[in-house]
């Protein structure tokens, strides 16, 4: 299951074209869900009826965003500081949909103030569906060490399905978190990013206890030519070009010999040109394995 990009729940906001696009729904993916962000109850209710009207199947409040924009309109993370203000939202979002609701939080709102468990409890209770936990406090953003015995703690003191998340990059480290923290399901966030084949090497760890055999060349070299040619459509071409730079940049720090390729294909300014560039690595590697460990 996926998740779209963090919307507003301003709708005054929804023409903008970054809105367009975090809002242009693929209705074939099952279940779709829609992340909304937002200070206000009443903009968050009529928000989500606005995304379940589009074809939203579950809608997802952010709590979790420890990014200044957000929190500094005292939404995301911020909001975890508010505890009664945090039970107004859900109370009114899971009134005014019948689809589901989850949430996103993090452990608290800094290392003094980690109050993940009452949010939790605070969730169940408005009928939120299901809670994914980063493993920090809005503090500490991204530094430091995940903290997966607080979500042991959080999913200790409820009944909903709790989700773990922060620094799970590796097969072994799945496992480990899913021991720690007895969540019932991971979610990877920037474990994924330049290595989205990373849930298929995840899945097959759990299922067998064995790592699996790493992806073939011709196999890499699909994924991201499938990546570029999606990021164009859907962008367009100079959007998608920029964007694409970024995914090239993660796939190549996943790559063995890509240095002068990153710095050849993150310049160029045409789709067709890292698009060639792209084909030309993989024609240059001949039978070398191409996967770093």
């Amino acid at each position: 299951m996926t998740t779209s990009e963090m919307t507003t729940a301003d709708l005054r906001l929804w023409h903008t074209a970054k809105s367009r696009r975090r809002l242009d729904l693929d209705r074939d993916s099952t279940p779709c869900v829609v992340q909304i962000a937002g200070a206000d109850p009443a903009q968050l209710a009529a928000a989500a009826r606005a995304v379940v009207a589009r074809g939203a199947h579950i809608v997802d409040i952010n709590m979790g965003c420890p990014a200044k924009k957000v929190c500094n309109r005292l939404a995301g993370s911020a909001l975890l500081r508010d505890e009664a203000l945090v039970a107004r939202i859900l109370d009114a979002v899971v009134a005014a949909v019948r689809v589901p609701v989850t949430l996103k939080i993090r452990t608290g709102w800094d290392p003094a103030n980690r109050n993940g468990v009452r949010i939790a409890q605070i969730a169940e209770a408005a009928g939120i569906q299901a809670l994914a936990v980063h493993g920090r406090t809005r503090a500490c953003r991204f530094k430091g060490e995940a903290e997966y015995q607080t979500i042991a703690a959080i999913k200790r003191s409820v009944s909903i399905p709790v989700i773990a998340n922060g620094d799970i990059a590796t097969s072994e480290k799945s496992l480990e978190v899913l021991r720690v923290s007895a969540a019932d399901a991971l979610m990877i966030g920037r474990g994924a990013r330049g290595r989205p084949w990373i849930f298929r090497d995840m899945n097959h760890f759990l299922e067998t206890g064995n790592v699996i055999s790493p992806l073939e060349n011709n196999t890499l070299r699909d994924i991201m030519l499938d990546h570029l040619d999606d990021l164009y459509r859907f962008y367009g071409d100079t959007t998608g070009v920029r964007v694409a730079r970024k995914h090239l940049t993660w796939y190549c720090s996943a790559l063995r010999t890509s240095q002068d390729f990153r710095s050849q294909v993150v310049r160029v300014d045409s789709a067709r040109e890292q698009i060639r560039l792209t084909q030309e690595f993989f024609r240059r590697q001949d039978n070398a394995d191409l996967l770093a460990a």
